[in-house]
């Protein structure tokens, strides 16, 4: 028999079908609502805080911060001892939660001169500056403070122009090296190829005051370990090759950051590629209910896998410290935000007085996180369009609140929005809101 031919339509279509395996699976409802108790117990911690300080709010969990802390901590140092933490101060920029981490015996992790600045402040003993495209100034400020800071150079050029500052200042810096974990795509902006690591190592070697003692490279969205253990596996073998003496300088290697909280990414129809892809097609019938969940592993099986890798891969090789730069794993769980609702037009479409400059971008219309009426408190939910007062349509915190009823007054929670919430947000139309702490509770 003849194959038919295959229409454009009928390979689209094809295509089409093809991307329902990347549908994740729907939310577990018992999940959900056991997170939705979890945030009502505390409501009168909120209704407090809310009457005291006003509203819009972001509340801050400094317990929750030092749980996340030693959960982090305990989980690396039972599969390999000592390790050095260093907090990434891009995922929650509020000068309080850096001197929180500091508090706690890590370092932070800065990727712009200002980030420095805030870390020197926080009197961090230790810090490590990354990022691409550092400017002269920026580098000179760290030139300056070279008792606490280590540069993580993300490119030959980056190391030339470093080696140029210090021979002016005639000064020796601590230094790192970003290596690239991805070339593909935007990712290439990170760090330098693996096949370029020898080269970078002899010219380094020749810089009188670099003294270059450690590798970097980070994954990011990490929901399982896989990623991180393939590169530690490419770097092992990088590393097998390299001479002796170029590497007997090194002393740390930092594996970054990218660790997704174990609660997994909880997501809207919109969310997901076929999402996208459907609202595209079908904008009229946009799905806005459904939710989905992107599980994520434990912190206890990210440590002891990745661990398994270094051990096998590098540790041989070097002897070294391990290096972690966690952001949202850290910082997620510590922040939430208060709202109000200053109108309800209708039983379908309610409007607070914060808009989402809050979280500095359309998150809603993407991320899912529940809508809770702390005033009228449940976890029965109703369909609702929960907008903000910008003027924009693209203003939504949700299309759904958990409690009661709503009305004029009532004080909604958002929970869980301390991971590149405050850092984004912006002065676009509203003020943004104010900051406060939640009473510590005893220990």
């Amino acid at each position: 028999m003849l194959n038919s031919p295959v229409t454009p339509f009928g390979s689209f279509l094809t295509r089409l079908g093809g991307l329902l395996h990347l549908i994740p699976p729907k939310m577990d409802e018992n999940t959900l609502n056991a997170f939705l108790s979890s945030c009502v117990r505390d409501r009168e911690i909120f209704l407090r805080l809310a009457e005291e300080h006003g509203s819009p709010l972001y509340a801050l969990d400094r317990n929750r911060v030092k749980t996340q802390v030693k959960q982090f901590r305990n989980a690396f140092e039972k599969y390999l001892g000592p390790v050095s933490i260093f907090f990434a101060v891009k995922s929650n920029n509020l000068p309080e939660v850096s001197r929180l981490m500091v508090a706690e015996g890590i370092g932070l992790d800065v990727s712009s001169g200002v980030e420095l600045q805030q870390a020197c402040e926080a009197e961090a003993e230790e810090i490590f500056f990354s990022g691409p495209g550092k400017t002269d100034e920026e580098m000179t400020a760290a030139i300056g403070k070279r008792d606490r800071v280590t540069i993580l150079m993300d490119s030959f050029g980056e190391l030339r122009r470093l080696d140029d500052l210090t021979r002016k200042y005639r000064t020796t810096v601590r230094t790192g090296i970003r290596l690239n974990t991805d070339g593909s795509g935007l990712w290439r902006k990170f760090g330098i190829p693996l096949n370029a690591l020898h080269d970078f190592l002899r010219e380094a070697s020749h810089a009188p005051f670099i003294h270059l003692a450690g590798l970097h490279f980070h994954t990011s969205w990490n929901h399982r370990p896989t990623t991180q253990m393939a590169f530690i596996s490419k770097l092992g073998c990088v590393l097998r090759e390299l001479p002796t003496r170029l590497l007997d300088p090194l002393d740390f290697v930092d594996i970054g950051g990218g660790f997704w909280p174990e609660e997994g990414e909880w997501l809207r129809t919109g969310g997901t590629r076929y999402g996208m892809i459907m609202n595209l097609l079908f904008p009229r019938h946009r799905d806005n209910q459904s939710r989905f969940q992107v599980k994520s592993c434990s912190i206890d099986t990210f440590a002891r896998d990745i661990a398994t890798a270094l051990r096998a891969e590098l540790l041989g090789r070097l002897r070294c410290r391990i290096c972690l730069e966690p952001g949202r794993w850290l910082s997620h769980g510590a922040m939430h935000l208060l709202v109000t609702v200053v109108d309800v037009k209708g039983r379908d479409l309610a409007i607070t007085d914060a808009g989402t400059n809050a979280v500095g971008w359309e998150r809603f219309e993407q991320d899912y996180f529940p809508v809770i009426n702390l005033t009228q408190p449940g976890i029965e939910e109703h369909a609702c369009a929960i907008l903000g007062s910008l003027c924009t349509p693209h203003d939504v915190w949700g299309y759904s609140y958990h409690g009661k009823d709503i009305r004029p007054r009532d004080l909604l929670l958002i929970p869980h929005q301390g991971a590149y919430t405050y850092s984004l947000r912006q002065h676009f139309i509203k003020p943004v809101p104010r900051v406060a702490v939640i009473p510590e509770k005893a220990p």
